[in-house]
């Protein structure tokens, strides 16, 4: 599928979305940027809520294709994880199949799966396939936006790519992170194959660099054309000296969404 020229970045103001305002116009894009809060030195970027359903519809009308990062990236309660990553999300799916988008790359999260135990030494790596087990209330947004992703793809015939990201940083911080960190450069290799890939219908993938403590497997973004280059071993030996390896007697090490499964919630009771 040939590269798209316009693509509308949500959440270009997020630390994600800055990484790769920088890093995709290498490959070709004009970037639309999309944020609720200013960015500064881009004058031309939208501001608005993706709960605004006129803004969202204007700011996607004329693009390509759409890299949705925008949302709450945290535990919150319900009522804002509902307007940001619920109807936020479904505005902007409604404002695609309305413009005619047909290509979604979608910001997923491996708190999709939170509660899945991490492979031990010898397991099988996690495959997409697992079901759903949201550690909280945004990892269960994150599962209502790949699940809302399939039903824009049989019902409307709109594409979407969803990405359960690891951790996309310059450098991983933790032990855990050895396992799912995404190089920015990585990040940017995947969006891409995300956006040219032909046929991709709703396909879910895991977005991760290629560690050698990697936990998910890596075949369906491959069969998009994901070659990722970097690793997190080079960082191993500092942080586990300063951290210690992962013990699989620690609850937050014991499962793939880390402390997001053992913090206690946030939301009112």
């Amino acid at each position: 599928m040939p590269a798209p020229r316009t693509v509308l970045l949500t959440g270009a103001a997020g630390g994600l979305g800055t990484l790769m305002r920088g890093l995709l116009p290498a490959y070709g894009y004009e970037l639309r940027l999309f944020d609720v809060a200013p960015i500064e030195g881009e004058p031309d970027a939208v501001v608005a809520d993706l709960r605004d359903r006129d803004a969202v519809r204007e700011a996607v009308r004329g693009v390509d294709a759409i890299i949705h990062l925008a949302g709450i990236s945290l535990e919150a309660p319900f009522d804002t994880i509902l307007r940001s990553n619920i109807e936020g999300t479904y505005n902007l799916y409604e404002a695609a199949r309305e413009e005619g988008v047909g290509r979604i790359v979608f910001a997923s999260s491996n708190h999709a799966i939170g509660y899945t135990p991490r492979p031990r030494d010898g397991d099988p790596l996690i495959p997409v396939s697992t079901p759903h087990r949201p550690d909280t209330l945004y990892g269960l947004s994150k599962a209502f936006g790949e699940d809302l992703a399939q039903l824009y793809w049989d019902k409307h015939g709109v594409e979407t790519v969803s990405v359960r990201i690891g951790s996309c940083f310059m450098e991983p911080t933790s032990v855990r992170m050895l396992s799912v960190w995404m190089s920015p450069g990585d990040g940017a290799r995947l969006f891409h194959a995300a956006l040219t890939a032909e046929r991709v219908a709703h396909t879910v993938v895991y977005g991760s660099s290629a560690n050698t403590r990697l936990w998910w497997d890596l075949t369906s973004a491959r069969s998009l054309g994901y070659e990722p280059q970097d690793d997190s071993e080079q960082y191993a030996d500092t942080l586990v000296a300063e951290q210690g390896e992962l013990d699989p007697g620690n609850p937050d090490h014991a499962r793939v969404g880390g402390h997001f499964v053992t913090n206690p919630p946030v939301w009112p009771h």
